[in-house]
């Protein structure tokens, strides 16, 4: 992709309204917040107190609009702390010759390595370099600046203290990602009716694992409903993969096939109605040609058998166990599965994240991560625009490097897109707010007023552009500081020229020292291989030795290669649509390679979940001969993953033997269903790494080479 062309995609995205607002009750919530705070603090304290607080309030109420799933007055506390210390700091140093850029510098600093935690910690902390930039002016003696410090941390406890007492859709967010599981369980039957090698879709899965990640105040006042649910969930996706798959599951053709669809179908059905109730709360209703409960011995006509069969009365079996616990009527269960090792993980408190959070952090600080780059494009973006804007002796300098902090991103897109809505925005509201300052001359009273209605638009627009919510915010800002003395026409039109000059710096910075997503493809495929195999091992380990529980290894397992594969693919989504995209840090691997890969890797996850779903229990008998094939797999593919970086050939000559060995063990062991599926899905396997070795085989590729693994390109969640 040619740079003109990415920038015309990316401003395209930036400039991109949708039609979603931001649930309006809970927009006015952090309205009416904001309004608390500034009003009294107006009154008591002046316009300078006023507008630390508003900018308080303000930022700490957007914080509670990130996606996460920690309760939002914890997250408000946080950022209100956050943003009076930063204010706080800020004060001080702007009264000492020269230690304003230095703080700055160390603070944006600071701010970029806070990705490392999450996109959440990453958004609130460029937040409270804008308000240490916005609210710091002179002179300022210690205790005002305390004060200013403390009142601007008050807005945050304000906005805590609200959303306690005022309570919107608590269980909302978990209630949907929930449901999203299960609406993603039913899209997944209907494509596994048609394609047996069907891909699922893995993020709402993973978000659901966020979701259901509590605090303990949470985990006292969960509905009973979605207790054990999501575990239910994990255990439906292989039993349909099972299922359908023509190598283990029911025969590609004839009447087995046809009644595997129907089954599939009746599946989709159950659980579109299992999502329904759970996003909804209403009671259940399962349609009337939901087989939920005769799923295998049908009235009439063929009969599933074998391995298909196995996994059809699990499925039958988990369907059944979700409709009981929405009924109400399946309190053994709820208490089961609420133990379930997926379903007992614990948000720690706040304060013991702290000592999890540096070491994440500190992972960073290697010249090579990309976390660690954008903190220091960031801090030098951040203080170059500050030290032009006062080199060329703008009063409202701050409004630059300002620019500057909210645009920059960690990865191409994202900035950009964002710095022409930035842009757009900012023209749109500074020239809005300046015209009804003109027209009206608001005291500063109504000034406030219209700074607290802004920010509800704000509010309302977060989830419908940036440019919308950006127009909203620099009102809001024109309004806020007009509770100070100043020219609004000349102020405007510093503020336009100041963001072309703080965007314009953070675009340049990012075109000339950038973090390229296509340079990383290999990196983040050679984890995924890694953790591909780690599945595969891990499942292959329980047949080999079931009466040691070897679950909670798998589940494990297969947390990682999600996570791993999520990873990768986000990596393309950014890839594609940078004007490097055919570029990548491996030696001699293109990027058409790297795809051909990806696509192998995915049939290589699929049969870590086509084992899974027919997982043995304890009182069955071990398979002989796959235990050391397991750790074969395992660290043959830690080996790949590894001169997959490294530049050497990657190959399975190993894994070749020991499946030989294998093959051989268990034409002499008794027939039975488990050795049928071991046979198969082993098989798959070995194919599937052939089709790696083939995908990254330097030089020529043959031309059938680059087909076989498209058919496997959506395979592998």
């Amino acid at each position: 992709m040619s740079w003109l062309a990415a920038l015309r995609d990316t401003a395209r995205d930036g400039l991109t309204l949708d039609r979603t607002l931001t649930n309006p009750q809970r927009a006015l919530r952090g309205a009416v917040a904001v309004a608390l705070v500034i009003f009294p603090t107006l009154a008591v304290g002046g316009p300078g107190l006023a507008t630390s607080a508003a900018m308080g309030a303000f930022i700490a109420g957007t914080a509670t609009f990130q996606r996460s799933f920690r309760p939002r007055p914890t997250i408000a506390i946080a950022a209100g702390a956050g943003l009076g210390i930063s204010t706080f700091l800020g004060y001080l140093a702007v009264g000492v010759p020269g230690a304003f850029p230095v703080l700055l510098a160390v603070w944006a600093f600071g701010a970029g390595l806070m990705w490392a935690i999450g996109p959440t910690a990453g958004v609130v902390a460029a937040t409270t370099v804008s308000v240490m930039l916005v609210v710091v002016q002179l002179p300022v003696s210690v205790p005002a600046a305390l004060g200013h410090g403390l009142v601007c941390a008050l807005g945050g406890a304000v906005q805590a203290l609200l959303i306690t007492v005022w309570p919107i859709g608590n269980w909302t967010a978990q209630r949907e990602a929930l449901a999203d599981t299960f609406a993603e369980l039913a899209d997944y039957a209907r494509r596994l009716r048609h394609d047996p090698i069907a891909h699922l879709d893995p993020a709402p899965f993973i978000t659901a694992r966020h979701a259901a990640t509590l605090t303990s105040w949470q985990e006292r006042r969960r509905p009973a409903e979605m207790r054990g649910l999501r575990s239910i969930a994990e255990r439906i996706r292989p039993a349909l993969a099972a299922i359908a798959d023509p190598k283990v599951g029911a025969p590609a053709e004839g009447p087995e096939r046809d009644r595997a669809r129907e089954v599939l179908a009746a599946a989709a059905e159950a659980t579109d109605a299992l999502a329904r109730a759970v996003r909804t709360g209403d009671p259940l209703r399962l349609p009337r040609s939901t087989p939920a409960l005769t799923l295998v011995t049908p009235v009439q006509g063929p009969q599933l058998r074998g391995a298909a069969r196995r996994a059809t009365r699990r499925l039958a079996g988990l369907l059944r166990r979700a409709a009981d616990i929405l009924d109400g009527s399946d309190e053994e269960s709820i208490g089961s599965l609420a133990v379930d090792p997926g379903s007992t993980l614990r948000k720690p408190p706040l304060h013991r994240m702290v000592p999890v959070a540096a070491r994440t952090v500190r992972r960073q600080l290697q010249p090579h991560s990309a976390v660690f780059q954008h903190a220091v494009r960031l801090s030098g973006v951040v203080t170059v625009s500050y030290l032009l804007a006062r080199t060329v002796g703008f009063h409202h300098g701050y409004w630059a490097p300002l620019t500057s902090a909210m645009v920059m991103r960690p990865d191409f897109a994202q900035t950009y897109s964002r710095g022409v809505a930035r842009l757009a925005g900012t023209v749109v509201g500074v020239a809005f707010s300046t015209l009804v300052v003109q027209l009206l001359d608001p005291g500063q009273w109504l000034s406030a007023g219209f700074a607290v209605l802004c920010i509800g638009g704000a509010y309302l627009t977060l989830r419908t552009g940036y440019a919308l919510m950006t127009a909203c915010v620099s009102s809001y800002v024109v309004f806020l500081l007009g509770l100070q003395p100043g020219d609004p026409l000349a102020t405007a039109f510093e503020r336009v020229g100041l963001t072309l000059l703080g965007g314009g710096v953070a675009l340049l910075a990012y075109a000339l020292f950038p973090t390229w997503q296509s340079a990383r493809l290999g990196e983040r495929l050679a984890e995924w291989l890694a953790a591909a195999g780690r599945y595969n091992a891990a499942a292959l380990r329980v047949y080999g030795d079931p009466a040691t529980d070897g679950s909670g290894e798998v589940r494990s397992a297969l947390l990682d290669s999600r996570e791993a594969r999520s990873e990768l693919m986000q990596a393309v989504q950014r890839a594609d649509v940078e004007p490097v995209r055919h570029k990548t840090r491996l030696p001699d691997v293109s990027r058409k390679q790297i795809d051909r890969a990806r696509a192998a890797v995915g049939h290589l996850g699929r049969v870590g979940i086509l084992l899974e779903a027919h997982l043995p229990g304890r009182d069955a008998d071990p398979v002989p001969g796959v235990p050391e094939f397991a750790d074969e797999v395992r660290y043959g593919t830690a080996l790949a993953a590894g001169a997959l970086l490294t530049g050497r050939r990657v190959e399975f000559d190993s894994v070749r033997e020991a499946h030989a060995k294998l093959e051989r063990e268990l034409s002499q062991a008794p027939e039975n269903d488990r050795l049928d599926v071991v046979r198969s899905a082993t098989r798959l396997l070995l194919q599937a790494l052939r089709d790696l070795e083939r995908a990254l085989r330097r030089g020529p590729v043959q031309p059938g080479a680059a087909q076989q693994p498209r058919e496997h390109e959506r395979a592998g969640s």
